[in-house]
């Protein structure tokens, strides 16, 4: 078993903009786990940088509202809320509400640098 408490975990900077905590990655994990789970933080009126990922991903809204932009559709995110984006997806968050939006990313294959590519 692995146990991962949110007060001993640091958070790191993005590249895409966010602020991240990674909780369960095959590098962290006993279990030989093949996806990763991360918390993103982004600020009121924020959004994060238009990329792409060879990954399949899931958001799920833990707090606050954003817009999540996959290819030429965008869809409205409120607390609770989850959305699946296909690899090779060109995406971007922003944060349309007032407060911090958080939200957790399930991406599997699990993320890597080199499976993510910006495109700004």
């Amino acid at each position: 078993m692995s146990l991962r408490k949110n007060s001993e975990i640091d958070s790191i900077q993005g590249n895409e903009g966010t602020r991240i905590k990674q909780y369960f990655h095959p590098h962290n994990t006993l279990n030989g786990i093949n996806y990763s789970l991360a918390q993103f933080s982004l600020e009121s009126g924020k959004k994060s940088k238009l990329h792409k990922m060879n990954s399949s991903e899931i958001y799920y809204v833990l707090e606050g509202s954003g817009i999540l932009h996959i290819n030429d559709e965008s869809h409205q995110l409120e607390k609770d809320d989850s959305a699946y984006v296909p690899p090779n997806s060109k995406q971007f968050i922003e944060n349309s509400g007032t407060k911090d939006l958080r939200f957790l990313c399930i991406v599997e294959p699990a993320w890597k640098t080199e499976d993510e590519t910006l495109l700004e």
